[in-house]
């Protein structure tokens, strides 16, 4: 099998030929159908996140080891399997990439995304820029029947991340639109999954022109100019108030302060993203806003079936996504950290 692997931190990817895996126990092999390209495997290209003040998450010191297959938005169909794994070799199924180790009070809660010991696909073990993926268990996957792969492959990420975040929000987005910071392909997820929900929309603010027109396009009630001097003026004035509702798709030091400066009492946020830096909020703003700061890491095995469902039911509109050829996969990540990307890119195989 040939795969697209990470042998050094921030160098590109190199194209390895492999011994395809034999599955044993519960394994299950998998051709790869269509791989999502994420701005979290820019993180894992360069071994870490910014945590601000000159610090770094080391993905050395959490486990990740090199040579690595990155890619955890996975669509793949079923070649072999071990002996314990039950499944039918036929048809498409979405991979969930947030494994943990599975025997600790968190996983058996069902949030192995939260575990502190994880397996992640493609971050931890090797992920979907291969034609192949070995999965542990036939229970990460989820069948996605007759729907379009490409466009399904990045509810694993973006997808989940966005929906796992509104879910937080509660039953407040049908009273008050939500204000949404960055509009990349996570940001036109939440776009597209406020509106799927009946929820009284999204206000979305970037500091690029081409991704507000996107915002728009997919729907958002407005769309700010986040490099504007009147940027919170001019979020407020389209909210009709200040927010109550926040979700930072972007996680940066930038997004942090207009959250904060634009949140109203009792409000709440949500960080999602993983840009990276510090945040230099005016700490007694806190308890006078008596403001909810929350942070929302992916989503668990339950969100992403019933995400699935809903797009198998037909009550969510998924963003268009744009596709490459698997060979593209460095060309790809490079616009992607150039900010060249809008919406979603997804590699498909040749075959």
């Amino acid at each position: 099998m040939n795969a697209h692997q990470l042998v050094s931190f921030r160098k590109p990817l190199a194209l390895i030929a492999k011994q395809l895996p034999k599955p044993v126990g519960s394994e299950v092999l998998l051709r790869v159908v269509a791989a999502g390209v994420c701005h979290t495997d820019l993180h894992v290209q360069d071994g870490g996140f910014d945590l601000g003040a000159g610090r770094l998450l080391d993905f050395k010191d959490r486990g990740m080891q090199l040579p690595l297959t990155p890619g955890h938005e996975t669509v793949g169909t079923p070649v072999a399997a071990g002996p314990d794994a039950k499944l039918q070799l036929s048809g498409n199924y979405l991979v969930y990439p947030w494994i943990g180790c599975g025997d600790c009070p968190v996983c058996l809660e069902g949030d192995e995304n939260l575990c502190a010991q994880p397996r992640f696909l493609g971050v931890h073990r090797n992920g979907g820029y291969a034609d192949h993926i070995l999965v542990p268990h036939p229970r990460y996957l989820i069948d996605i029947g007759n729907l379009d792969a490409p466009s399904i492959a990045p509810l694993a990420c973006s997808g989940l991340t966005a929906f796992s975040a509104i879910a937080k929000l509660g039953d407040a987005i049908k009273d008050s639109p939500v204000l949404v910071l960055g509009a990349g392909g996570l940001g036109l997820m939440a776009i597209a999954l406020l509106k799927s929900l009946d929820a009284r929309g999204a206000v979305v603010v970037d500091v690029d022109e081409g991704k507000l027109q996107a915002a728009r396009a997919a729907g958002a009630i407005a769309a700010v100019n986040g490099r504007a001097d009147s940027t919170v003026q001019d979020i407020t004035r389209a909210l009709g108030g200040p927010a109550q509702l926040v979700i930072d798709c972007v996680g940066s030091t930038e997004s942090a302060r207009v959250s904060l400066d634009c949140l109203g009492k009792r409000g709440r946020i949500v960080i999602v993203g993983l840009f990276g830096g510090s945040a230099e909020w005016p700490l007694p703003l806190i308890p006078i806003k008596a403001a909810c700061i929350q942070g929302s890491y992916v989503g668990n095995l339950r969100e992403l079936r019933a995400l699935v469902q809903l797009a198998q039911d037909g009550m969510i509109v998924l963003p268009q996504v744009s596709k490459f050829d698997c060979c593209a996969v460095n060309d790809v990540l490079g616009r992607l950290r150039r900010g060249g990307i809008t919406g979603r890119a997804v590699l498909v195989s040749e075959t």
